[in-house]
């Protein structure tokens, strides 16, 4: 079944207009011209078809990657609410992955919660191109893994109520 990849780095919600997602890897040049790319992908783990996080790479155009960093799904807390409604135990091969195989009509990644490993791109790319979120931000929209922050309380109006 397919891994859905497109979607995957849809759901991120990354700032970058020059990008592109071939088979199951990002690719984005977040400063135009530039010659440093960003490069995501998926890290497989010890069971076949499961994905345990995300690998960032940042790669030169002639003298190829330079830098890389491994964000796990648990440590960013993208399938935690899942795992806990599922009661999925945390020795499980279930825990804190996903795989290629799900339900029918839904993404392999469903439940999954992306605010923390976007934070954690984003922090990571601002060292590398500093400025491109800033430049090139879109507003976040509330997507069906979002936060409903709560409504700030009414301002008192000057009259007394009981």
């Amino acid at each position: 079944m397919s891994l859905q990849a497109p979607e995957f780095f849809a759901e991120l919600c990354l700032p970058f207009p020059d990008s592109t997602v071939v088979g199951s890897t990002y690719y984005a040049t977040p400063v135009a011209g530039a010659p440093l790319r960003l490069r995501i992908s998926f890290t497989g783990t010890m069971h076949a078809d499961t994905y345990g996080g995300l690998r960032l790479a940042i790669v030169h155009a002639d003298r190829g990657e330079i830098d890389a960093v491994a964000l796990s799904f648990v440590d960013h807390g993208t399938f935690h609410r899942r795992d806990e409604a599922h009661n999925t135990s945390a020795n499980s091969k279930h825990y804190g992955t996903f795989g290629t195989y799900h339900r029918p009509g839904m993404p392999p990644w469903e439940g999954a919660v992306t605010t923390g490993l976007r934070d954690a791109i984003e922090q990571y790319t601002a060292v590398w191109f500093p400025g491109a979120w800033a430049a090139s931000a879109p507003h976040r929209t509330a997507g069906r893994t979002a936060h409903k922050a709560p409504a700030p309380l009414a301002a008192r109006s000057g009259g007394h109520t009981r």
